[in-house]
């Protein structure tokens, strides 16, 4: 995925992350810094968002269902990569890779992996812990050598 497909995902989903947030246009709009109008324009499939409004919908709404099925994970750590294009550095805890995840290599201390939805690669431990992540295949390979040795 890229940002413009990004953008054009998380636009159409923002009447359904409202809903099931249970927030009305009003304060939906409020809470993501747009007029009422916009959101409007936008829910309608008129227009769509800007980065910025998608960022600050991933960020606030981590947590939705929908925002994590449509993007194959935690909204936040696919809007991060895609922004900073790698990320290298134990983060957070992850699930392990149970769902959305297609284990591509494993050794005794390390997992790859790939999305199947939004195609980016990542490194876990066996803790679960993420070390890695690219949209880069050759990138996240040679790491995850580098992580191995």
């Amino acid at each position: 995925m890229d940002k413009q497909q990004i953008v054009e995902t998380v636009s159409k989903k923002i009447r359904l992350v409202r809903h099931e947030k249970g927030f009305t246009q009003e304060q939906m709009a409020e809470v993501l810094g747009l007029s009422k109008k916009t959101l409007v324009q936008i829910e309608k499939e008129r227009s769509l968002a800007t980065w910025t409004c998608i960022v600050a919908v991933c960020a606030l709404f981590r947590e939705s269902e929908i925002l994590q099925n449509v993007l194959g994970d935690d909204p936040l750590e696919v809007i991060e990569l895609l922004a900073l294009d790698t990320i290298e550095m134990p983060k957070e805890k992850t699930m392990g890779g149970k769902v959305w995840w297609k284990l591509l290599e494993e050794n005794d201390r390390f997992k790859l992996q790939q999305n199947m939805v939004s195609q980016h690669y990542r490194i876990i431990d066996q803790d679960h812990y993420r070390w890695f992540s690219s949209f880069d295949q050759e990138e996240a390979y040679a790491y995850f050598k580098k992580l191995s040795e």
